[in-house]
């Protein structure tokens, strides 16, 4: 990793943009960016309209380092190319933002009120071709919707053995337990999880460097003690369902916490739209979200 990117990704003022809609998500990113399924007819196709619409966003003067920390890349979107520069290297020369990569390959079926990552097979291919691409983290999501102990402990565990495989690689992983915003006892499995999620950090040695991407608490600075843990990056939230504007009030109560947003980031943009409408419109979204953040 570059010191002067874990620097300012540990220190600077900002948000983190998603940009990492994978397969199965793709479809209704594209949806309510109004090009529907009758406009592509197969998978290719549909991954050439969605980098479309990331290349326009990332190219577009609101996405601003100055608002802007860093970015989630989705594997077909790191290995394409914006202005004939792979996408990575776009936004650290260019626009001066950090790369990060999605590495998981989603969530297996819920089991015990949780959904663990499937496997992920080619993850030591993965690692070294996001470090030919200049990447300097990664992340990965699961999902929490019961407060279960056992299964909640399983999550971690599985996150941080993977994470542990990226640091050695050189790179620093986004650990992703998200806890469903509808879950009915949605706070008591923040609880388990900020438990479980101390323990592991706590085992790790003073070199090996992670980040958190968590729901917003219930209970508003509920993860102040660990976005000051020695071992921790950044703790960045996801917006996992809330609107744009209920996530950013939510999240402004939360000292230490920036955003990681991605369908509350782009809610406002459409591909009709003129260049004018579209940049106003994303200048609105990442001024909202980085004064939420700061």
């Amino acid at each position: 990793m570059l010191a002067d990117q874990l620097d300012k990704m540990k220190y600077g003022k900002g948000f983190i943009a998603a940009l990492d809609q994978s397969g199965g998500s793709t479809p209704k990113a594209l949806a309510a960016y109004g090009i529907s399924e009758e406009a592509y007819s197969n998978e290719e196709e549909m991954f050439d309209l969605v980098h479309q619409m990331r290349t326009r966003i990332i190219t577009s003067p609101a996405f601003d380092s100055e608002y802007i920390l860093g970015a989630i890349l989705f594997e077909q979107t790191m290995d394409s190319k914006i202005k004939d520069i792979y996408t990575a290297d776009y936004l650290a020369n260019e626009k001066g933002i950090i790369p990060f990569l999605k590495v998981d390959k989603g969530l297996a079926e819920e089991n015990d009120g949780v959904q663990l990552m499937k496997p992920i097979d080619n993850l030591s291919e993965i690692l070294q071709r996001a470090k030919a691409r200049h990447i300097f983290g990664t992340k990965m999501r699961s999902v929490i919707k019961k407060a279960n102990p056992e299964a909640i402990q399983q999550v971690v565990e599985q996150q941080f053995s993977i994470a542990k495989e990226i640091i050695a690689a050189g790179l620093v992983p986004i650990i992703e337990p998200e806890v469903d915003i509808h879950s009915e006892d949605k706070e008591r499995s923040e609880e388990i999880l900020k438990e479980q999620l101390k323990k592991h950090l706590n085992q790790l040695e003073q070199d090996q460097l992670v980040m958190l991407k968590l729901s917003i608490p219930t209970q508003a600075n509920f993860y102040l003690e660990l976005t000051e843990h020695p071992n921790v990056v950044r703790v960045v939230a996801l917006s996992g369902g809330y609107s744009r504007e209920e996530a950013n009030h939510k999240l402004k109560e939360n000292d230490g916490l920036i955003a990681s947003f991605s369908r509350a980031l782009s809610q406002d943009l459409r591909a009709d739209q003129t260049e004018e409408a579209f940049d106003n419109a994303l200048k609105e979204a990442v001024q909202s979200i980085y004064e939420a953040s700061i």
